[in-house]
């Protein structure tokens, strides 16, 4: 049986993946250069489903994001700069880091994290605009909604 993802990974490492969610949060919300408020509450929610529904090679990722999500979120929005294309670049900085951590994993809790990841990000640039606020992605939210920073990995396993 495979290990799951906090079993293949040190502490810090895994708080990096953690720590990529709010930061996911704050760059499709903020993307257009104004923080959409429903996104960031919908980004809220979301961890909180997904802590009780997720695949089981991500067990852990999103329990214990959904504890330290909005204190990360605020403390990173105070963090960082106002100016969208600069805070967008930081934030697309640190989550390429996630490329050598997502290259560590064997490939289906690699693929398994990547996918949530753009699943994540898609799913927040959904949450405003579009018929009954649901279905739009902004021209801002595209250019960062595939997380084109993060490498895809490929499951690669014959298993189950």
């Amino acid at each position: 049986m495979k290990q799951k993802l906090q079993e293949q990974l040190d502490q810090e490492e895994f708080d990096n993946v953690v720590g990529a969610l709010p930061r996911i949060a704050i760059l499709i919300a903020g993307a257009d250069g104004k923080f959409n408020e429903q996104e960031q509450e919908w980004a809220e929610k979301l961890t909180h489903i997904r802590s009780y529904n997720h695949p089981p090679e991500l067990e852990g990722l999103y329990e214990t994001a959904d504890v330290v999500f909005t204190d990360q979120m605020t403390a990173l929005i105070a963090a960082y700069p106002d100016q969208a294309e600069a805070r967008n670049q930081q934030i697309s900085d640190e989550l390429s880091m996630l490329n050598n951590i997502l290259a560590k994993l064997d490939p289906k809790t690699g693929s398994s994290v990547y996918r949530s990841l753009t699943s994540f990000a898609k799913h927040i640039a959904r949450s405003s605009g579009g018929f009954l606020g649901f279905g739009s992605i902004s021209s801002a939210e595209a250019e960062w909604v595939e997380l084109p920073m993060i490498q895809p990995v490929e499951d690669t396993s014959e298993e189950e």
